[in-house]
């Protein structure tokens, strides 16, 4: 019997940035409560290398794994619809490209952590960068599926597949 991870299962393009934000989530949630690796794997009753896997958005991770680890640290799996094609103007739908200049108060928590810009607009560069300083004040538990979606587009186009938090 091997003791070996399980092989990653086939998952589109599209979908890995979504896991991987998960996994940042959980562990932006650990570190914000100071909760090393240690305790929350035990809490969660898994190994600590399970929990980095489920930290990095490894598919091969079993749902309930990463359910456990989000319980662990109160946090609660919330399924949303995507975007509908009728979201307000400026406010990229799920299949659309990612604008040119993007408005910072159609995103809550974009706009919380670009307080110092009052609103106005900005490239799609420097949302991705704003979000990359600034994720540990990224609530990621209040992230709607709107933002969400655009921080996963962001990442794939830009950030070739990688939030670096």
């Amino acid at each position: 019997m091997s003791n070996m991870p399980a092989a990653a299962p086939t998952l589109a393009d599209h979908l890995a940035p979504r896991l991987q934000a998960l996994g940042a989530g959980i562990r932006a949630q650990r570190k914000r409560h100071r909760i090393s690796a240690a305790t929350a794997a035990e809490a969660a009753g898994m190994s600590r290398a399970t929990l980095h896997r489920i930290e990095a958005g490894e598919p091969s991770v079993t749902m309930g794994a990463y359910v456990s680890a989000m319980d662990a640290l109160g946090l609660r799996l919330h399924i949303a619809e995507p975007p509908s094609a009728s979201a307000p103007a400026g406010r990229p739908g799920h299949d659309h490209e990612i604008p040119q200049r993007i408005r910072i108060d159609d995103y809550p928590q974009l706009r919380r952590i670009a307080w110092q810009r009052r609103g106005g607009d900005i490239t799609p560069a420097e949302a991705l960068s704003l979000y990359e300083r600034n994720w540990r004040h990224v609530d990621t538990a209040a992230l709607d599926a709107h933002e969400r979606a655009f921080v996963d587009r962001l990442v794939a186009t830009l950030g070739k597949g990688q939030l670096l938090v």
